[in-house]
């Protein structure tokens, strides 16, 4: 069985060595790159299964490679950088970045990070979706999980990022049943921060102002001091 091929963009020449010194040992393929440029030479070259992504870089930023990466692939992405506030998970979140590493960091923990994105990757939302059918409907609104869509009940596409559509699968899959935050991270593809932050919170929040803007009821419910539910019933097709 091939190893896991990951291409790895960071600027910075002695963590970019040791990165992918402590990758390879773990039993990974890695293909470095120090610019976008290099980036888009190794992913010509050969698909990846797992893209680490340096927001600070020369020339494209980090955030410009990851909106175009998220046009043209489905590849999942890992951010790292120095920037570690809160408002830059937030923005990881927002963008639909599989996870978010802030620096400096252990390799252990990396490697630990990538692994769980890859299974997660090969297993979206739990693994539900292939078990139970590709449509799910609920209050008349539809989920698609093969095309990653949210249509509204007058059959309208809601523009879901990436984690919002993540974290709507994991609410789907568990509907009815009270969700605590760090279980919501652990079904979703999104682990930005830790869930004693207020990433799930905002997301939650994005996710029911866009179902509210569509013009339907919000059927996602906080269940004080512990989490959220999806209080409806789910009809899978």
């Amino acid at each position: 069985m091939a190893s896991p091929s990951i291409v790895l963009v960071e600027d910075d020449p002695p963590l970019r060595m040791l990165i992918s010194r402590a990758l390879t040992e773990n039993g990974y393929d890695v293909r470095p790159a120090a610019t976008g440029a290099e980036m888009w030479v190794a992913l010509e070259n050969a698909p990846a299964d797992l893209v680490i992504l340096d927001i600070m870089l020369p020339g494209t930023s980090g955030i410009e490679l990851f909106r175009r990466l998220r046009r043209e692939s489905d590849v999942p992405i890992i951010f790292i950088s120095a920037r570690g506030s809160e408002e830059d998970r937030v923005l990881g979140l927002e963008l639909g970045a599989d996870d978010y590493l802030a620096k400096p960091f252990g390799t252990r923990e990396l490697a630990a990070r990538v692994g769980a994105v890859l299974r997660r990757h090969a297993n979206p939302a739990g693994g539900k979706r292939s078990a139970n059918g590709d449509e799910a409907r609920f209050d008349g609104w539809t989920v698609s999980f093969s095309r990653r869509e949210l249509r509204s009940p007058e059959g309208a596409i809601v523009d879901l990022t990436g984690a919002e559509f993540d974290l709507l699968a994991a609410f789907v899959n568990q509907a009815q049943r009270v969700i605590g935050r760090e279980r919501l991270i652990e079904l979703s593809r999104s682990r930005l921060g830790d869930s004693s932050d207020r990433s799930v919170d905002v997301l939650v929040s994005r996710l029911r102002r866009k179902i509210s803007a569509a013009g339907g009821d919000v059927p996602i419910v906080t269940v004080r001091g512990i989490g959220y539910m999806l209080r409806s019933e789910v009809e899978r097709t």
